[in-house]
């Protein structure tokens, strides 16, 4: 038998994991929840096959951000601030109906602090494609800010909405999840697009084809 290509995971691997979790992660926990979950952190509630998945995910999240370490000192200390974090969302469970938080405000910090991490990572990949100079990276860098605009807006809607006494809320009950879902989305797509799989954004001579870079 051969041996592989490269002795370790490649990173475009890491971030096309990472950016199928991110896509599916939200659709997941809302189907397995034996009810309709207001947040995906409320997963943590409802138990079963919508908790085990929500924290499964947290930690594979943590897992492949603390092994990513990207191409500069900056990018490798924000992917494990992110990692962390991740950790910290899946130990310290929302407040749910029927208990209190292990570590009252922890899991809110947690994902606070994941999602800016997350959209600073999409700025990262903003500044390294447009240094690239190549049509699919021009094109990259759109995707890469508009991703992480999406998910400081969203955050952004949530924050605003409950300092001014939830009007949103009041009206459309699950807001918190689909801000929630598109955040993960947009980190998703983001992390799809830096693994170099997709056509039209990324060029041939770029194209992840299992080598090392």
């Amino acid at each position: 038998m051969s041996a592989p290509r490269n002795e370790e995971i490649d990173h475009r691997v890491l971030k096309l994991m990472i950016g199928l979790i991110g896509l599916f992660l939200a659709a997941a926990t809302s189907l397995f929840s034996s009810g309709s979950i207001l947040s995906i952190s409320q997963s943590h509630c409802y138990g079963g096959w919508a908790r085990d998945g929500f924290v499964g995910a947290m930690f594979a999240v943590a897992a492949f951000m603390a092994a990513y370490n990207g191409t500069s000192r900056t990018e490798m200390w924000v992917a494990k601030v992110t990692a962390l974090a991740a950790i910290g969302v899946a130990w310290f469970p929302t407040r749910c109906p029927d208990r209190e938080e292990i570590l009252p405000g922890a899991h809110v910090i947690s994902a606070v602090i994941m999602f800016l991490m997350l959209a600073m990572l999409c700025r990262i990949f903003y500044r390294r494609a447009r240094r690239r100079h190549l049509p699919g990276a021009n094109r990259r860098a759109v995707l890469y800010a508009a991703c992480g605009i999406t998910i400081l807006a969203s955050m952004g809607v949530v924050a605003v909405d409950h300092f001014i006494g939830n009007p949103i809320r009041s009206v459309l009950p699950r807001m918190e999840f689909y801000c929630q879902q598109m955040a993960l989305v947009a980190f998703g797509v983001a992390w799809l697009a830096a693994s170099h799989v997709l056509p039209w954004i990324t060029a041939p001579e770029e194209k992840w084809v299992g080598k090392e870079r």
